[in-house]
């Protein structure tokens, strides 16, 4: 029992950890809790928070912060600096929670089933693919497309197939395009 919770603990450290690399993009839901400050005030501050379609969160009594391109612990300081530098609260400790399960891989073009796929550190391009039924029949399985942050990158899916190191790990809002085969 004492290993399965270890496990369960490590699990959690890694997707805390890994979510705190990931930079925070438009539209992602974070988790703000607020700290160090009288109670009443906590509740005013802590919630659900959505970064809006300029990249920012509306905080309380602080108005907007940037948030879209930062990291979850870059946001943190930003907070807790700002709230700070206008003498709001002297000592806050704020946490940015970023929920994983609201990240998705969007998988489109040419598979059978194409489809929003939930987006996991493991993630890799022939995963999604799969995830999404894998290939048609008449899918072009060499010019796979993957758009990440204004980049396309073409991807031979049957080379990949051949070396898997070759399969590249996906990142949450990466859209990937199947072409159709012009034989």
């Amino acid at each position: 029992m004492k290993a399965w919770i270890l496990l369960a603990i490590a699990f959690v450290a890694v997707q805390v950890g890994f979510a705190q690399d990931v930079a925070l993009r438009e539209g992602d839901q974070v988790e703000i809790r607020l700290g160090g400050v009288p109670a009443d005030e906590i509740s005013q501050v802590s919630g659900s928070y959505q970064v809006d379609g300029k990249g920012y969160v509306n905080m309380p009594h602080i108005g907007l912060v940037k948030a879209a391109g930062l990291t979850q612990s870059q946001l943190q300081e930003s907070i807790e600096a700002t709230y700070k530098s206008q003498q709001i609260y002297t000592n806050p400790t704020i946490t940015v929670n970023v929920p994983t399960t609201a990240r998705f891989v969007n998988v489109g073009g040419d598979v059978k089933a194409p489809r929003r796929v939930e987006y996991t550190p493991d993630l890799t391009v022939l995963g999604a693919i799969n995830a999404a039924g894998g290939f048609t029949e008449y899918a072009d399985q060499t010019k796979v497309r993957l758009l990440r942050g204004g980049q396309v990158t073409i991807i031979n899916v049957k080379e990949v197939r051949r070396d898997p190191t070759k399969d590249l790990k996906l990142r949450p809002g990466d859209t990937i395009e199947v072409p159709q085969s012009f034989w």
